[in-house]
């Protein structure tokens, strides 16, 4: 799979990500030190999993979003490769590299990455088999663009605590009773906004908005245009498990009067929001 992708039109780093189970600890080459991607929780590090800590400390190198990677600097001596959108694929690269020399590296991933990091996840990977020569190597691959000796330095994801799992706590709206949808990605989530219409009313909705395109009262506009009822109690929960945790509870019709713009400014919530939706 080449970096040169069109999000709007594939191939998807998260596809590539999720193209085929990890292959199991026992099976793995004792030589074959692992790449972790490491959920750190919401950003509270009481929710940073004593697992996914160690995998931090114990790490050469950590890399992840500047951000991300600020709530964790105290708790190792690694280190640390911050990027940004415009240099991701630099720094992966050089994170990659020293992965390829020998030493052990971690990425780190707000939240959970089962939950909205498997594109970043997928870009990892890919960075760790390019420094590994084994695009040159391989004379077969299977159908997700993988080589046959992939497992020689695999990526295990640690998961971490979510604000949706916050947010479903807060709301009391157990998993399943809900369907969940993250539109904090890139590229196309016409499929993900049709999964919401579908089940609004139905079922409990959990909802990642993206900043600032998707944001909830943008979400609540497309779920009345389903035909969802104004009356639904909606909740918007802003920066949740820190300081400043809010949560603004309110209606579907309500909420679709924030709706439009696409900057900072056309929206009353956070870029840190997770909207909750509970079904009639």
């Amino acid at each position: 799979m080449s970096d040169d992708y069109d999000l709007d039109s594939g191939p998807d780093p998260a596809d590539f990500a999720a193209a085929e189970p990890e292959s199991s600890p026992a099976e793995a080459d004792d030589s074959a030190r692992p790449v972790h991607a490491v959920g750190i929780g919401p950003g509270n590090l009481d929710y940073l999993t004593p697992r996914g800590e160690r995998a931090i400390r114990e790490a050469d190198v950590v890399v992840g979003f500047e951000t991300v990677v600020e709530f964790v600097a105290d708790r190792t001596d690694a280190d640390l490769m911050t990027c940004g959108y415009a240099d991701e694929g630099e720094t992966l690269s050089a994170f990659a590299e020293r992965v390829a020399d020998g030493e052990t590296g971690t990425a780190v991933l707000m939240g959970d990455p089962n939950h909205s990091g498997y594109q970043f996840v997928g870009k990892v990977e890919q960075a760790v088999e390019r420094a590994l020569g084994e695009r040159e190597v391989r004379s077969t691959s299977n159908a997700s663009g993988r080589t046959e000796s992939a497992d020689e330095c695999p990526v295990r994801v640690i998961p971490g605590i979510s604000s949706l799992q916050m947010a479903a706590s807060r709301a009391r709206t157990p998993m399943e009773t809900s369907a969940f949808v993250t539109l904090h990605k890139s590229g196309d989530i016409s499929p993900d906004l049709d999964r919401l219409r579908a089940a609004v009313g139905d079922r409990n909705l959990l909802v990642l908005p993206r900043p600032f395109d998707w944001m909830p009262g943008d979400v609540a506009a497309e779920l009345l245009d389903a035909g969802g009822s104004p009356s639904l109690e909606a909740l918007v929960c802003e920066h949740l498990t820190h300081d400043e945790e809010s949560i603004t509870r309110t209606t579907l019709g309500d909420l679709a009067e924030s709706a439009g713009g696409t900057g900072r400014e056309d929206t009353p919530f956070s870029d840190l929001s997770v909207l909750v939706v509970r079904a009639e």
